[in-house]
Formats: C-alpha cells, sequence, structure tokens
C-alpha cells in the first residue's frame, strides 16, 4: 500500500500547521520547509480546506491554520479524504476488473483485510500523535518554538 504524493502533502501540511499554532502559516513557508511544489500544496490545501480539516485566508496576511485542535484531526479520516481509491488490485473494483481467477481467488480477501488494518492503524492516530516531540520536528523545518 502506498500513498499518493497528494496525501503525503496534506499530512506535511497539517503537520506543520500543528506545530506553528499560534500563527498563520503561508504555503510558500510550506513548501520551502519541505522543498516541494508550492502549485501541488496549494491543491492540497484547497482540499483540506474544503474537508474542514482547515481554514484559509487570501490576501495580505493570509495563509493556513488548523480548523480544529491536532487531538481532534484522525489520520485515517485525513487518508480517506486526500486518497483517490483504495484499489490496491483491479479485482477490488467490480466495474473494470478482467482478472479471470477473481471468482476463486483468496488474495483478494487478504490485500482487502490488509488494508482494513491498514485503516484501522491510521484511525488509531491523530495528528497530535505525529507531533508530540516537536522540538527535533520544529528544529528540521526551522520554525522557532
Amino acid at each position: 500500500m502506498r500513498l499518493t504524493f497528494h496525501t503525503d502533502y496534506a499530512l506535511r501540511l497539517l503537520m506543520h500547521l500543528a506545530l506553528a499554532p499560534e500563527r498563520v502559516v503561508t504555503i510558500s513557508e510550506v513548501a520551502g520547509a519541505f522543498a516541494i511544489s508550492r502549485n501541488h500544496l496549494m491543491k492540497v490545501a484547497h482540499e483540506l480546506g474544503k474537508a474542514g480539516f482547515l481554514e484559509t485566508s487570501r490576501g495580505r496576511g493570509g495563509g493556513l491554520r488548523l480548523s480544529r485542535a491536532p487531538e481532534r484531526i484522525v489520520i485515517g479520516d485525513v487518508v480517506r479524504v486526500m486518497e483517490e481509491d483504495f484499489r490496491i488490485v483491479e479485482c477490488f473494483d467490480a466495474r473494470t476488473n478482467t482478472c479471470c481467477i477473481a471468482p476463486a481467488c483468496k488474495l483478494k480477501h487478504l490485500l482487502r483485510e490488509a488494508l482494513e488494518a491498514w485503516i484501522t492503524v491510521l484511525d488509531e492516530a491523530t495528528l497530535a500523535d505525529l507531533v508530540e516531540r516537536p522540538a527535533p520536528l520544529r528544529r528540521l523545518l526551522a520554525l522557532t518554538a
């Protein structure tokens, strides 16, 4: 199982915001800190805003901030919103499946179980868990405390 860059950037953005709760953070700041595409990050921020994970403001003094406490942002929820789909093999989508062994195959059941276990673990973690030791993260991102 692999997350898209879209989801990876979303989690990084949320972590950055959780490390700087006292202020509004700009897309450029986060893009620079992680050395990632500003344009891609703008799309990610838009999706996170639509999903209610962060607040966005435009113009001078504008930027991003979390819309709720990090303890209330469940990582599994973020991943579900950001990922396009969870079809890790062809047979997970009955509409497009052309695998001839699908009716008798046990692999799809094993993979479905693994996917459910993976999501369960993500549902047990919050954004607060990801930043519970902020000092090393702040140092790496050049954030002042």
